[in-house]
């Protein structure tokens, strides 16, 4: 009998890459534990490599979502101090996560009146970086090893698929989709890119506003979103996104959180208006965190959340600002930000993230 030599990983090693799962005739989903594992375990392995964190050196970081999630379990692994800077959308289960890791949690109660909570948190986050100057942040929103992060999703799509047609996606740091697909172009230039945002995001031109719908969008300019990689983009409604999320567990068994499935549903409808095209959906993360949300009939129904029946298709539109509620659709076209009609101009006040610092501390 051949000796069999057992092989060992970390956690978030073993957890980073994704599952391929069949969603349809030419639909595949990509569905990850928790994505943010990629980029957090690759940032922090990077600077460690490259001497930005040294023996004493403590990581702080803006986010109220999975980036933190994942930042803390990497943290811990590496016996690092971590500090995050959030605001109160963090839920009750996720901060009680964080801190069991170890993790020291800052909240900030209350939002800027132009940018909202992520520019007080990153106020908040240079101050600390100020009281703690050997420190390193990893800036998911400006580091490009975030993106980099992906292309070994990439070669997994590639290695499974062969040639891979379209990649439907969340955007919220812009790493995941502008990572895996700059991965997958350099095999098969003509793949598609799909953006999935939410209004009253200011990613993709609309003017920043409240949004229900968390994981995706954004108040910010992050310096990772290259907007000449998409194709189109897809705003969803956050009960849009709930009751596509809904349909992907009821349907496919997928227990996702809600970006999951407001990338669903773009991709459900472009798979079947090209049938001809080898199709992948992101799926982020899974939806334990939501099980008393969006898995929860009374909840839907006491924050207004209940839809009849999902549209079957987008509105389309000619330009960003004709984008109303409802699901809708614009084709892009890989074309810069400025170039796109309609878009909110952004000398109009949402903060641009800083580009990253070099060295261990500011």
């Amino acid at each position: 009998m051949p000796v069999i030599t057992p092989t060992f990983q970390e956690v978030t090693e073993a957890q980073m890459l994704p599952r391929l799962i069949r969603l349809g005739p030419n639909l595949y989903g990509a569905s990850f534990t928790l994505m943010k594992l990629l980029p957090a375990r690759y940032i922090l392995r990077r600077a460690q490599e490259r001497g930005a964190l040294g023996p004493d050196t403590s990581i702080v970081e803006t986010t109220s979502g999975t980036f933190g999630l994942a930042l803390a379990m990497q943290a811990a692994l590496m016996r690092r101090q971590l500090t995050l800077i959030s605001d109160p959308a963090i839920d009750a289960n996720l901060y009680r996560r964080l801190t069991d890791l170890g993790a020291r949690v800052e909240i900030c109660p209350e939002p800027d009146p132009v940018g909202g909570y992520q520019a007080v948190r990153l106020r908040r986050l240079a101050e600390v970086r100020a009281e703690q100057p050997d420190s390193f942040c990893p800036e998911q929103y400006t580091n490009p090893d975030n993106p980099a992060s992906y292309q070994v999703v990439a070669e997994q799509l590639h290695t499974a698929l062969g040639q891979v047609d379209c990649v439907i996606g969340p955007v919220g740091s812009g790493g995941s989709m502008c990572g895996t697909v700059r991965g997958l172009r350099e095999r098969t230039p003509h793949t598609r890119a799909i953006g999935v945002d939410t209004h009253r995001s200011v990613l993709f031109g609309q003017p920043d506003g409240p949004r229900a719908l968390r994981g995706l969008g954004n108040s910010l300019w992050p310096a990772n979103l290259d907007h000449t990689v998409f194709d189109e983009v897809h705003w969803l409604s956050a009960t849009e996104a709930y009751a596509a999320t809904r349909r992907l567990h009821a349907r496919h068994a997928l227990f996702q959180g809600p970006t999951s499935g407001a990338a669903f549903l773009a991709a459900e409808w472009y798979a079947r208006q090209h049938p001809d095209q080898v199709c992948v959906v992101m799926l982020p993360d899974e939806g334990y965190r939501y099980q008393a949300t969006v898995y929860d009939d009374a909840w839907l129904a006491e924050h207004g959340h209940v839809l009849a029946e999902l549209p079957k298709e987008p509105v389309d539109a000619d330009s960003v600002d004709a984008v109303d509620g409802r699901w809708s659709r614009l084709e892009w076209r890989r074309r810069a930000y400025e170039d796109v009609p309609g878009v909110w101009a952004k000398s109009a006040g949402a903060p641009v993230a800083a580009a990253p610092s070099a060295g261990t501390g500011r």
